[in-house]
């Protein structure tokens, strides 16, 4: 059997042992399942927005209902790993996102109810991010148990399933398929994904014993280590170098680069495609270089290809930038994710801190770049991310392991 050969993994229930190759494909659908989820929303938006008869500012409110959601979940998500396991919060939170796209569905198709909708998107929110934080840790007990790096791998497949989330919206636009049906329809899919492959996920060792006192305390004093807020600063300013591309590219060449929606469109894709395949294909290189030579290499990439974009003032030009650009912006979370999780017993509440700084970006920084190119315009608003690149740089060795005495000061 393909894979039989791998380090085995000893389920802690005293289950017979599966390959690591099964959970790690396993890890693969669920990642997949998560960009399904976020695409199939986004993709959809235009008819959600007709549907319920809002302008563009009330759909924006919409949607930070969404992220507030997403950054409350986040705050708490150590505690839930620490106290379910990683596997579990994996499950309930796929199910609930799933779920919640389904009342989408129901709430805006059928009810034509805005404020229903925004709340079950709050509901979404914390759902998804939930299971976002207990996939990382999942992802980085398997990494240790195969023996190789595969978070970028993972949040590779994360892109495709955007992608193909994509795609199937513009299908169901393109014939008109009510939002109800086609949200019932992923939001199934989806939770079915996730838990038929939870049954091969590994013990991920986060869970901490019934009755611990420590459980509490480590979440509180992981806020107080500076490796670990460093890491997570690492990954605000990256966050936001690779959310501003979804949010504001394609606006940024119609407007700045005097293009057609569609160039703005194809622009965007450029930018994702890179990004994809940097994540499915720099294993082999991120094991040869280390985590921290790969951010700084990831740096330098994003920085390039932000400034070029922004001040280049030459449309083939631009789509260079983009695939640049999407290249340096492809690592930097997953590696930081798996950072965070080198130490098993403090994986979970190291990831949560890390996650909840990093979510900031997507919760701020659309509403604050736009501020900023009301004043400046949004080229050169999008360029001084390059700025929070900078200090990417600067913070890169925080992804190298922590040292001993660190690990044990809980």
């Amino acid at each position: 059997m393909p894979g039989s050969g791998a380090t085995l993994n000893q389920q802690s229930t005293g289950e017979v042992q599966r390959p690591v190759i099964h959970w790690r494909n396993a890890l693969m659908a669920a990642y997949l399942a998560s960009g399904l989820l976020l695409a199939t929303l986004v993709s959809r938006l235009p008819t959600l927005r007709d549907t319920l008869g809002l302008d563009h500012s009330q759909v924006g409110l919409l949607l930070l209902g969404m992220s507030a959601g997403s950054f409350l979940s986040v705050s708490f998500a150590g505690h839930m790993v620490m106290r379910f396991g990683a596997t579990n919060v994996m499950r309930y939170g796929a199910l609930i996102a799933g779920l919640a796209l389904i009342g989408v569905g129901s709430t805006s198709g059928l009810l034509h109810s805005s404020l229903l909708t925004a709340t079950v998107l709050f509901c979404q929110g914390l759902g998804a991010a939930s299971w976002n934080v207990a996939s990382n840790i999942q992802g980085a007990a398997m990494e240790r148990a195969l023996g190789r790096s595969v978070m970028p791998a993972l949040h590779g497949f994360f892109s495709v399933g955007t992608v193909l989330g994509a795609g199937i919206g513009a299908a169901a636009a393109a014939i008109e398929l009510p939002l109800a049906i086609h949200y019932a329809l992923m939001g199934a899919l989806i939770i079915a994904t996730v838990l038929y492959s939870a049954r091969f996920y590994g013990e991920d060792k986060s869970r901490a014993p019934k009755n611990s006192p420590s459980k509490g305390h480590s979440l509180r004093s992981t806020w107080k280590e500076p490796q670990t807020v460093l890491l997570g600063v690492l990954v605000l300013g990256m966050a936001l170098a690779e959310g501003a591309a979804g949010d504001w590219v394609a606006l940024a060449l119609a407007d700045g680069y005097s293009t057609s929606e569609a160039t703005g469109a194809l622009g965007y894709a450029t930018f994702v495609t890179a990004m994809t395949l940097t994540r499915l294909l720099s294993g082999d290189l991120i094991l040869r270089m280390g985590r921290v030579w790969m951010i700084r290499a990831s740096a330098i990439s994003a920085l390039i290809g932000l400034l070029i974009f922004a001040f280049g003032g030459n449309l083939p030009l631009a789509f260079v930038a983009l695939a640049v650009w999407g290249m340096g912006v492809a690592l930097t979370f997953p590696l930081a994710m798996s950072a965070a999780s080198d130490d098993p017993e403090h994986a979970a509440a190291r990831v949560a801190v890390v996650s909840t700084i990093g979510y900031a970006a997507f919760l701020g920084g659309p509403p604050l770049l736009g501020l900023l190119a009301g004043v400046i315009g949004l080229l050169p608003a999008l360029g001084c991310i390059s700025i929070l690149v900078v200090a990417a740089f600067v913070l890169s060795k925080n992804a190298a392991g922590y040292p001993r005495d660190t690990e044990n000061s809980h």
